[in-house]
């Protein structure tokens, strides 16, 4: 018969065990710190600049044009589909994926090459920090990685508005021809509920919906935000106002321009926080 106190003993030894392995799940160290890196999506390649790691950048995708170092890096193709060729050409020692838009598939055949991957998973918001913490740890740059979590952790803190008080409602315009709209599970989603305001489109079925004329007409928006600040954007944009000058935002000249901080999950979000609140007429 096993005596209750060493059968006690083991749970604790299993459960000890168990979440030895789950940790290991979800952290990644390397043996050595990373000098050839290939990163496979614009927020990661922001990210990593901002962690002062842009000389170890050997290859990114065509789609990385911030910060104007990352334009001249070597391209792999785009982020659904990189070349595998590019890829090794380079000699990475490391290849960065992430959740949000590069494909499982990829990355597994990534590591059925020996090839080292490092992914990083931040979806939302509220992800950022966690994300880079632990890409500081991995990647040998954690003082930084720790000033920027907290610099963002204090910025939505600074910026967080009571669910009782979002009265404005706010139309996003990620592209105007056709008319598509920043929706559910979007980083523009969750700054506009951070800041107190009801996103129009916030209850679609999909992140980016596309709308009609008719529709966005009978939604009436208070506001209305039209990303990225080109000029091929605004005059794009100006032959769609035309036909929206009865909705009360264009009607109250409530219509405004944005730049594309908020477009990818990393440190210029902090940027695009503190535009969008200016524009909507919000004080921290």
């Amino acid at each position: 018969m096993t005596r209750p106190g060493l059968s006690k003993q083991r749970m604790i030894v299993l459960i000890f065990s168990l979440f030895i392995i789950h940790c290991s799940l979800f952290t990644v160290s390397f043996a050595e710190v990373p000098r050839r890196i290939v990163s496979l999506a614009p927020s990661i390649t922001e990210i990593l600049f901002s962690l002062g790691l842009g000389d170890r950048i050997v290859g990114v995708t065509t789609f990385c044009d911030y910060p104007e170092e990352a334009k001249k890096k070597p391209k792999v193709g785009g982020m659904w589909n990189p070349s595998l060729e590019a890829i090794l050409t380079l000699k990475p020692d490391l290849v960065a994926v992430s959740t949000n838009g590069n494909h499982k598939e990829f990355e597994e055949r990534l590591r059925s090459m020996g090839i080292n991957t490092y992914v990083f998973t931040a979806h939302r918001l509220s992800d950022l920090p966690r994300d880079l913490r632990e890409a500081g740890q991995a990647f040998g740059a954690s003082q930084r990685a720790e000033a920027l979590a907290r610099e963002i952790e204090a910025t939505l803190t600074r910026f967080k508005k009571p669910a009782a008080q979002r009265k404005k409602r706010v139309f996003f315009i990620v592209w105007p021809d056709p008319l598509v709209a920043a929706g559910p599970d979007t980083v523009i989603d969750d700054v506009l509920n951070l800041l107190g305001a009801e996103n129009v489109a916030g209850k679609a079925r999909v992140s980016y919906p596309k709308y009609s004329i008719e529709e966005l007409i009978r939604q009436a928006p208070d506001i209305i935000v039209i990303g990225d600040m080109r000029e091929g954007i605004q005059k794009m944009s100006a032959g769609l106002l035309k036909r929206l000058q009865s909705v009360p935002a264009v009607k109250n000249k409530k219509v405004y321009y944005i730049g594309d901080d908020l477009y990818r999950l990393g440190p210029r979000t902090i940027k695009g926080i503190e535009d969008l609140s200016h524009l909507l007429g919000d004080k921290p």
